[in-house]
């Protein structure tokens, strides 16, 4: 793809053209999709053409042989710049007819009116996906649903079970609560002089809602992770911060640069999935021996989950070609062929109670599979539809004031919903 580690879901820009002119008018199709399946349509996917290009030829082709009358051009889209061409394409009028795309990115199109309401003219196959994924489109503020849900990803947390014996810690208890984290993290990072934290990363919005903070209203109309629950949470990586149990560096980590401190031994758990355990075996097989393998901390009980999903074109000439196409390349039978050739899951319901979600043969790699399967079930997306990109810096940039001592967590959590609040009244 290749795909994210952080679960595939998109580095998106926020779309700032002036979507709204484009969903004016009543130029375009009809929203009714109980006609005739015929006519031609073009699907566009995200990066996959690379990798899985035999898989999409052959899912075009089943299709067109079900419905004689129809033709699917596939086109494939990079990455880099994906959400810009989304963009570029809806103000001109050239969205395709069925579209991948990820919460964020269908936000903007559903409030300009170029995404399709599913529960108007697909709620037939709502009871087909999870409920959790069927949400995953919706938009706060607006009745409705934008996509249909596609593949899925969550993952557990690794940790080095060396570092937690060398600190005195149980290897065969790791922390499973955000109390127990911390109190470890304090103790590795003493107990080690400082030279190993416990984690990488500055937390993120989807860190807060796991944490069990409310992070927007429910109108979609103001965010609220600035609660007692959000500064608590800041401020106890605050305190993690300055003992070192947040790596220092963590206010300018990647994904990237995270994962070589968790291969070095400089950190001691990462979050992560199936699609690491190859890549310890081959850098850091000492690591891969002693890795440990725990599941997401939360305090609501339910695991972060991320979502791909298949939006049709609200403006698309042939809506019940469109609509089928999109259920059909999201269908049980193709998700599940789909999750055989890369390590993601379906978002159909039962699908995860298959046998290859739920025996494990003894391997890492099949544990993580079916640990991760089982808590997709009931998991959710923490990120808010509506939480940009840009949001997502202005957080990050007043997290890293209150981690270096600069203003106080309160502080800078007001700050960050005030600039968040600013952002979400330009979007709309």
């Amino acid at each position: 793809m290749p795909i994210p580690r952080r679960a595939l879901v998109a580095a998106a820009v926020a779309l700032v053209l002036p979507l709204s002119a484009c969903g004016s008018g009543d130029s375009g199709g009809s929203t009714d999709a109980s006609g005739r399946i015929e006519g031609d349509i073009t699907f566009q996917t995200w990066n996959l053409r690379a990798n899985f290009k035999p898989y999409f030829e052959g899912v075009v082709a089943d299709f067109e042989k079900k419905y004689p009358g129809t033709h699917v051009k596939w086109i494939d889209q990079p990455a880099e710049g994906y959400a810009d061409k989304i963009s570029a394409d809806a103000a001109g009028g050239t969205l395709p007819d069925v579209v991948n795309v990820s919460p964020d990115l269908v936000a903007p199109l559903a409030k300009a009116g170029l995404a399709l309401d599913l529960d108007k003219s697909a709620a037939r196959y709502k009871k087909e996906y999870l409920a959790g994924a069927w949400a995953g489109h919706q938009v706060p503020g607006m009745t409705g649903t934008y996509a249909f849900p596609w593949y899925l990803n969550t993952g557990p947390l690794f940790y080095n079970k060396s570092l937690f014996e060398k600190a005195g810690l149980d290897a065969a208890q790791p922390p499973a609560t955000y109390d127990e984290l911390f109190i470890d993290a304090l103790r590795l990072a003493d107990k080690s002089d400082g030279k190993v934290a416990t984690l990488a990363n500055v937390p993120t919005i989807e860190d807060f809602g796991r944490y069990g903070v409310e992070l927007m209203n429910k109108e979609g109309t103001a965010f609220s992770f600035n609660d007692a629950k959000g500064v608590q949470l800041l401020t106890k990586y605050k305190e993690l911060y300055d003992a070192k149990a947040l790596d220092p560096q963590a206010l300018t980590a990647t994904p990237e640069s995270s994962g070589k401190k968790f291969l070095t031994g400089a950190v001691a758990m990462n979050p992560g999935s199936a699609l690491d355990l190859g890549n310890f075996k081959k850098q850091a097989p000492n690591l891969y021996k002693n890795i440990g393998i725990t599941d997401q901390i939360t305090s609501t009980g339910k695991v972060n989950m991320y979502v791909m999903g298949v939006m049709v074109n609200a403006r698309t000439k042939h809506t019940p070609a469109a609509v089928a196409f999109a259920h059909f390349v999201t269908d049980a039978q193709n998700q599940m062929s789909f999750a055989k050739k890369v390590a993601i899951f379906p978002s159909t319901a039962g699908s995860l109670d298959d046998p290859y979600f739920t025996k494990e043969d003894g391997t890492d790699e099949t544990r993580v599979r079916v640990a991760a399967a089982k808590s997709l079930k009931n998991a959710v997306n923490y990120t808010p539809v509506l939480f940009s990109e840009q949001m997502k810096t202005a957080l990050r940039n007043e997290v890293a004031k209150a981690l270096q001592g600069k203003q106080s967590p309160r502080t800078a959590l007001d700050n960050a919903v005030k600039a968040c609040d600013t952002l979400l009244r330009q979007q709309g």
